[in-house]
Parts: C-alpha cells; sequence; structure tokens
C-alpha cells in the first residue's frame, strides 16, 4: 500500500493568508512612513520658508528705519551741511546768535561783516561745536554803494547756493539831523535800506530761478514807531525796511520765499553804546532782551512765513502809545537825552 505524499496548497491555508497579511501591513508601514517624512519635510520647508520671509521684512524694516530721520526734525532744520545761509553783521550781538542757532540746525554759513577778528572768533567757536559745517568769511564794508553785488558775486564764484539770508548789520545814531555828520546819514541810509534792498533784489532772484523756495530776514527797530528828537535818522531807516520787507514778502510768496520784519525793542548789545553793566540792568528790569532771544523769535517767526513780528507781546501793547506822545511829555525827556547824543 503506497503512502500518500501531502502536497503543499498554493495560496491556500491559514499560513499563507497571515502571511500575507503581515507583507500587506509592512507595506502599509512603510508608505504611512514615508508619507510622514515627506510631510514633515514640506513642513520643515514652509517653515523655512516663513523664516526667511520674516528675516527678509525685518531686514527691509530696519534698512527703512535706519533711512528715516531719528527724530522729528525741527522747523527750518536741514540734514547737516546740506544748505548755505548768510548772516551779516555776523560777528557781535545778535548776527552772532543767529549764526550759533542756524549752524545747529544744519546750515553751512557765510559770515559777513566789516572786521574780520570777530568773524574769525564766531567761525573758531562754530567750528569746534560743528565740526562738519562749511563756515566762510567774507569781511565787506557794506555801508557802500557796491557792496551788495561784491558780497553777491563772491559767493557765486564760490559756488554757493544761499538758501536763507539774514540782513542784520546795523548802525545805530542818536543824534539830531542838524548836527549828524552828512557822511554817518549817507552810511547809514546806505547800510540800512540800499544794501539790503539790493541783497533782497539778487538773493530772491536766484531763490527763484532755483524753483525751492528761500527764507529772508530783515532787521528792523522798534524806533519806526519812535519818531521822536534824535531817533529821526535811525527809526526812519527802519521803518522803511520794515515797510519794504512786508510788501517784497506779498511779491515773492508764489515762488516759496518768506520774507520776515523782525522789530525787536531794546536789545542787550553793544549797538546802543551801552556797558555790560547796563545791559544786565536792562535785562534784569526787563526793558532790554537778551541777543538770543531775539534770534529765537526772528526765526520762529521766518519758519512760519509771518511778514513781520515785534518779539514780547508787551512790546507790542506800547506802540500806540509810542504814536500818539505829545510833545509837551518829549519836550523834557529831549532835553535829559541831549546828554547821551553822540
Amino acid at each position: 500500500m503506497k503512502r500518500a505524499v501531502e502536497k503543499p496548497v498554493v495560496g491556500g491555508g491559514p499560513a499563507a493568508s497571515e502571511q500575507a497579511g503581515r507583507n500587506r501591513e509592512t507595506a502599509h508601514n512603510k508608505q504611512a512612513d514615508s508619507n510622514k517624512v515627506t510631510g514633515r519635510n514640506k513642513v520643515t520647508d514652509r517653515r523655512e520658508a516663513a523664516g526667511h520671509e520674516k528675516i527678509a521684512i525685518r531686514e527691509e524694516a530696519a534698512t527703512r528705519k535706519e533711512a528715516r530721520p531719528r527724530r522729528r526734525m525741527r522747523r527750518g532744520e536741514v540734514l547737516p551741511g546740506s544748505r548755505w545761509a548768510l548772516v551779516s553783521g555776523a560777528g557781535s550781538g545778535i548776527g552772532r546768535c543767529y549764526a550759533r542757532r542756524l549752524a545747529a540746525l544744519g546750515y553751512n554759513l557765510v559770515l559777513a561783516g566789516n572786521r574780520r577778528e570777530p568773524l574769525e572768533e564766531v567761525r573758531n567757536e562754530l567750528a569746534a561745536i560743528y565740526p562738519g559745517r562749511d563756515l566762510r568769511i567774507v569781511t565787506c564794508d557794506l555801508a557802500r554803494m557796491e557792496a551788495a553785488r561784491e558780497l553777491h558775486n563772491r559767493t557765486q564764484t564760490d559756488g554757493i547756493e544761499i538758501d536763507v539770508l539774514i540782513n542784520n548789520a546795523g548802525m545805530f545814531s542818536f543824534l539830531d539831523i542838524l548836527r549828524t555828520p552828512e557822511e554817518r546819514i549817507e552810511r547809514i541810509l546806505l547800510l540800512h535800506d540800499m544794501t539790503n534792498t539790493l541783497l533782497c533784489r539778487l538773493y530772491a532772484a536766484d531763490m527763484a530761478r532755483r524753483g525751492r523756495g528761500g527764507y529772508i530776514l530783515n532787521m528792523s527797530s522798534y524806533s519806526q514807531w519812535m519818531p521822536w528828537p534824535g531817533l529821526a535818522l535811525y527809526s526812519a531807516s527802519k521803518a522803511y525796511l520794515r515797510s519794504f520787507s512786508v510788501a517784497f514778502a506779498r511779491e515773492v510768496r508764489e515762488f516759496g520765499i518768506r520774507v520776515t520784519a523782525v522789530s525787536p525793542a531794546g536789545v542787550a548789545t553793544d549797538l546802543y553804546g551801552l556797558t555790560p553793566r547796563w545791559q544786565r540792568i536792562g535785562l534784569r528790569l526787563g526793558v532790554l532782551i537778551s541777543a538770543d532771544r531775539c534770534a529765537r523769535a526772528g526765526l520762529r517767526a521766518l519758519w512760519r512765513g509771518r511778514r513781520s513780528i515785534v518779539p514780547d507781546w508787551w512790546n507790542r501793547l506800547w506802540i500806540p502809545l509810542c504814536k500818539m506822545l505829545p510833545m509837551w511829555v518829549l519836550r523834557p525827556v529831549r532835553r535829559f537825552t541831549m546828554q547821551f547824543q553822540k
């Protein structure tokens, strides 16, 4: 009797089914692992892309922040060394304070005056504080008919474009006209009126041609409302300067040029011949204001486009009274002040 031989059954039986199941599970796990890896890679790529984008945004913001000014610029302030200002009579008093304030606002300066030594002192002082400023000196007697053209030609030759013109140079006279030398009359009218008018004409034409506007400040005086004996020449010359400035401001406004006349009352400077002691007394009593306070008020009005100002409100209150003072009040004042005429 032959012994039966067991043949394996292909694809059948519990063992085969179990093996096939394990194979399918292994393949499924491998596919799942592969999908997880792919998913993680995609997430990683997205995160890296987002990170790069954030870094780029931060870098761009930092660049913009560096390009922007770190603080809000003040009225009249410019980028250091980008614009030029000319100040006449810059060697002392109010002119010196104008030069200091304009240098602090970023302007290069042309310092004009008839004596070089005080101009050198101002330049050395400003150069020590603002080493990046270009500071030029022009020595010129402005009480001459050709002075305005000479000063203008000098700046043109040096390639200097004036954006701010401060006509500050002045000369005081307290003396009856009949006793005033003819030369003094001529020089005061030339300095206060002719030279300043021509400087306004020449530099305003340059400003209008460039098309970016500009600023002109003319120093008048409170004495224009005080046509009293001894002040006839000085007060009349300053009255002209204010009247001219107000009208001229309306003419050139369409070109973006601002013109301001500043008419201060008493200022603690050497203009009136007061000693330092009397200047200090005047400051304490409030009769005089400091030169820097006057310069600050003048520039503030200039940047704001004011045509005419009188520093300090209480001085403005006295203007009608000055106009109405009768002669019986002025006579004793005149007798007392005659001793100070010179």
